[in-house]
């Protein structure tokens, strides 16, 4: 069920299905995976990810957000995307990372603290 995650410096993302990539032999050209434009800007990230994985999103001017995967479309492979972050004038994304879900930890397996007379 992993997808693959583009995200350009304009704040526009998409997912793309695994299969819509097919592997090339040496001689290869590449293969379009964002439409790059004015509009969208350069390729920043690209991440292979699973609906219940979360991203953090960093830009130029220091603003940090996180958002849930499967918010974000699966479409073609050569396509735009769409907007997922929008960003003031003059800023960019730089960074995206992939934050993994992990079960939320219970109150009883918490470290309990240390006082000076436990042993």
């Amino acid at each position: 069920d992993a997808s693959i995650l583009v995200v350009s410096e304009k704040g526009f993302g998409k997912r793309s299905v695994l299969g819509d990539y097919r592997v090339q032999r040496r001689g290869g050209k590449g293969i379009i995976t964002l439409k790059k434009t004015g509009k969208t800007g350069s390729m920043v990230a690209l991440k292979e990810v699973l609906p219940e994985d979360e991203l953090m999103m960093i830009t130029r001017h220091g603003v940090i957000i996180r958002v849930p995967v499967k918010g974000i479309r699966v479409i073609g492979r050569n396509t735009q995307g769409v907007k997922v972050m929008n960003l003031d004038a003059g800023d960019l994304v730089v960074d995206v990372a992939r934050v993994i879900r992990e079960e939320d930890a219970t109150p009883e397996e918490a470290e309990s603290p240390v006082t000076a007379g436990d042993s």
